[in-house]
């Protein structure tokens, strides 16, 4: 899948002319939290927008601490302002398998979303973080991030902000533009919520397919960047299996462990029919150079790739 509409030069071209894979380029997130905060976003937009900089702060530290993703979500358009009398949306994600939520809500103070209980968010409590900011509730549909800020990398608000506005065609109370998702250079990228499935190299044609794919419980592999709930070697363990079996549901991998092996780099994937897979996953250079992101000086393609897979027997339980 190439980056569609990047400009030569731009770090999302570079890499895709790089093949540069995919597979375990996905941010680490147990959880996901995004305040709508609409108008212009700094490169470090927390400290660097119309949020107050003490709030931001205490948001993004909050969330990090118990090993959730902090964005902030404004609407596709340039004019596109906070919502009823003033107020800001807010999602609350959990995204392991088999036990993912997303609720949603309004707050009229952006610093309400500090009384949010955020270890609770992290285990998938679900009871008690409605309980901590009342007036969550359940969103039976997923929403759709796309990494759209132009302050942190040229290429987000190039080719991102399209994707974004394409797909809010059709998804219109469900597609956002987020600031920061990791890995500019495989723009556009987006996130969909709860389950945590990141996506890259998307297009305005296909952004909106790949939201209702998910909805339908259904991932597009090609696309794939990994599943926020796992470190990057696992997400490559994941996809390495799913498209060995085809297994294109959003559920289909239920935990992603290391092996209990001396040998490092060693990833049992169990499926939720109680298969299976142990992967070898390594470091491979390429002998390509891209830069990481745009304005940054050109660095040697090493991703992650797997290197073997073996089926073991069947989980007893």
């Amino acid at each position: 899948m190439s980056s569609a509409g990047a400009p030569p030069g731009l770090c999302s071209a570079l890499s895709a002319l790089a093949g540069e894979p995919l597979a375990g380029s996905a941010a680490d997130a147990r959880g996901w939290v995004a305040l709508e905060q609409p108008g212009a976003w700094g490169a470090k937009a927390f400290k660097a927008s119309d949020l107050d900089p003490a709030t931001g702060k205490a948001l993004d530290s909050a969330a990090s601490k118990h090993g959730l993703r902090p964005v902030l979500i404004r609407r596709p358009g340039r004019t596109a302002g906070a919502g009823r009398d003033g107020a800001r949306r807010v999602l609350v994600a959990h995204s392991l398998p088999g036990r993912t939520w997303l609720l949603g809500g309004w707050v009229a103070d952006p610093a309400a979303v500090l009384d949010l209980d955020w270890a609770a968010i992290a285990s998938g409590d679900v009871d008690a973080v409605r309980a901590s900011l009342p007036g969550l509730v359940v969103e039976e549909a997923p929403h759709l991030l796309v990494c759209a800020n132009g302050k942190r990398d040229a290429c987000c608000a190039v080719v991102g902000r399209p994707v974004a506005a394409a797909a809010a065609e059709t998804h219109p109370d469900r597609v956002w533009e987020t600031t920061h998702l990791g890995g500019h250079r495989f723009a556009p990228t987006a996130v969909t919520l709860p389950s945590g499935w990141t996506f890259g190299r998307l297009t305005p044609e296909n952004a909106g397919p790949t939201l209702e794919d998910v909805a339908a419980g259904v991932v597009d592999l090609e696309g794939a960047r990994g599943r926020s709930v796992w470190p990057g070697p696992a997400q490559v363990a994941e996809l390495a299996v799913r498209r060995e079996l085809d297994a294109r549901g959003v559920d289909d991998v239920t935990a992603v462990v290391r092996a209990d092996t001396d040998v490092r780099g060693e990833w049992v994937v169990s499926l939720h029919d109680g298969r299976r897979w142990q992967v070898s996953v390594e470091r491979r250079a390429t002998g390509a150079s891209r830069p990481e992101s745009c304005g940054k000086k050109a660095a040697l393609v090493e991703p992650y790739v797997a290197n073997g897979l073996v089926e073991l027997s069947a989980d007893p339980t």
